[in-house]
């Protein structure tokens, strides 16, 4: 079992920056695939980023490649997401998510591989 804590959300004028952290409980989180998901009001959940248990191998979505980056502290049950070049479209509620793997290169796109999720921190950008 996991338990997922996100903050670091708010409000933010576009071309700013957001660092989400989400703080991940149990003695096994090397063993979780972590991910990062958003969701604006009327639509569906979409991907944003993935990174592997070992931290070694990470990918993002076309709409933040570039602009977003992953990362975990397996010593701390940490993973952050670094969100620079803000834009309004960026505007959603933010989850994390974990799911556990016996291969630390696996990633995953899809929010049904992921077996945990945190509560959601909004990010909201303003023009």
């Amino acid at each position: 079992q996991v338990q997922l804590v996100e903050s670091g959300g708010g409000l933010v004028q576009a071309g700013g920056s957001l660092r989400l952290s989400c703080a991940a409980s149990g003695r096994t989180f090397r063993s979780y695939v972590m991910g990062w998901f958003r969701q604006a009001p009327g639509k569906e959940r979409e991907f944003v980023s993935t990174i592997s248990c070992s931290g070694g191998r990470s990918d993002y979505a076309d709409s933040v490649k570039g602009r977003f980056t992953i990362s975990r502290d397996n010593a701390k049950n940490m993973v952050y997401l670094q969100m620079d070049s803000l834009k309004p479209e960026d505007t959603a509620v933010y989850y994390c998510a974990a799911k556990f793997s016996l291969y630390c290169s696996d990633t995953y796109y899809l929010p049904a591989n992921y077996e945990y999720w945190g509560q959601g921190t909004q990010v909201t950008v303003s023009s």
